[in-house]
């Protein structure tokens, strides 16, 4: 059920696992998938590039595989897991802007560095009370 609430963007973001992201966030979210900044982009092989360019060009596209999984977990675009006709698993990619015109998403324009500073202190917070090692998708030491 809470896969299918309108206030939830599912993702892998918290230590490559699925989580459950609340409207509130989906700025900061959206500034930091859409920024394609040098952590993103730096190392991304040819093959992932060409996923990239293809998912930019369509909107959205399905498909599977470790490329597809490269490019949702750098953030760059938002993967949604279906199940096809013939029962196999695969990924419908879409760009931010993609997801959020079909969500009904009006993004404001947000600060990526301050969008990545407000979610690694918010998981700072919760590793704490939980004793947790939850980690960000970016590296800790970016500069700010």
């Amino acid at each position: 059920m809470l896969e299918d609430h309108t206030d939830v963007l599912v993702m892998k973001l918290i230590s490559r696992k699925v989580t459950f992201v609340h409207r509130d966030l989906w700025d900061r979210i959206y500034a930091i998938g859409v920024a394609r900044e040098d952590w993103q982009l730096n190392k991304l092989p040819p093959d992932a590039r060409r996923l990239l360019e293809t998912v930019d060009a369509a909107g959205s596209i399905q498909t599977s595989g470790a490329t597809a999984r490269d490019l949702e977990l750098r953030l760059l675009i938002h993967a949604e897991q279906i199940h096809t006709e013939s029962g196999k698993h695969a990924k419908v990619l879409e760009t931010w802007d993609a997801w959020a015109k079909r969500v009904g998403f009006r993004a404001r324009a947000k600060d990526p560095r301050a969008a990545r500073r407000f979610l690694e202190r918010r998981l700072t917070n919760i590793n704490q009370k939980c004793n947790g090692r939850g980690k960000l998708p970016w590296p800790s030491d970016l500069s700010y």
